[in-house]
C-alpha cells in the first residue's frame, strides 16, 4: 500500500471539497479487532499482499474479547478475508496519480488506501486459529501493525475467484 502519501499531492490529483473525515456518519461500525504485523512505519510496510507475501513476515488478527465466539469453524477455511478500516489513511482524494500509472485515475479505479471511506480488503492464508486468545494467525499483511479490523469472512474460491477477471495494461500489480 502507499502509505507514504498522506497530505502529499502529485501533479492531476483532484481533493474533493469536503473531507468525509468531517461529515455525519450514515452507518454504525465498530472495529472487532486490531491487526498484528511487523509493520510500523508507513515507508517499511508492504505496498500489497502480494509484496508483504514476498518479505516472508507473518502477522495475526487479534479479535476482540466479545467477538472471540465468531471464529468458530473459521479453522476449516485455508484463507480468510479480512476487512481493515485504514485509519491513517488520506480520505478526501477522489483522483489519484499512482507511481504505476501513465495517468490520474480515480479512487474507485485504485486500490490506493487514501479513500472516502478507507477499508482495505485482503484475502491471507490461515496459518491458525485460537478461539481463547482471539488470534488468527496469518501468512502475511499489507497494512501497518495496529490497523482496526471491521470484519473477517471465509474465502470461497468457487464464489470469490474469477480467474477471467481483466485490468488496464499500465497498472502493476494490484
Amino acid at each position: 500500500m502507499e502509505m507514504e502519501r498522506i497530505g502529499m499531492k502529485r501533479e492531476g490529483e483532484r481533493e474533493l471539497g469536503f473531507d468525509p473525515a468531517e461529515m455525519p456518519a450514515d452507518a454504525g461500525l465498530v472495529f472487532v479487532g486490531r491487526v498484528r504485523s511487523p509493520w510500523t512505519e508507513r515507508a517499511d510496510c508492504p505496498k500489497n499482499m502480494a509484496t508483504a507475501r514476498e518479505r516472508g513476515q507473518p502477522a495475526a488478527i487479534e479479535i476482540a474479547e466479545a467477538y472471540r465466539e465468531g471464529l468458530d469453524g473459521l479453522s476449516g477455511f485455508s484463507h480468510v478475508v479480512i476487512l481493515t478500516w485504514l485509519d491513517r489513511s488520506d480520505r478526501n482524494l477522489i483522483v489519484q496519480f499512482p507511481r504505476h500509472a501513465s495517468a490520474p485515475r480515480g479512487t474507485f479505479a485504485l486500490r490506493s488506501p487514501a479513500r472516502p471511506n478507507p477499508i482495505g480488503l485482503h484475502v491471507a492464508t490461515i496459518m491458525s486459529v485460537d478461539i481463547a486468545t482471539g488470534l488468527v494467525e496469518i501468512d502475511a499483511i499489507d497494512v501497518l501493525d495496529g490497523t482496526p479490523v471491521v470484519d473477517l469472512k471465509p474465502y470461497y474460491a468457487t464464489i470469490d475467484a474469477f480467474p477471467e477477471a481483466t485490468r488496464p495494461s499500465d497498472q502493476a500489480r494490484p
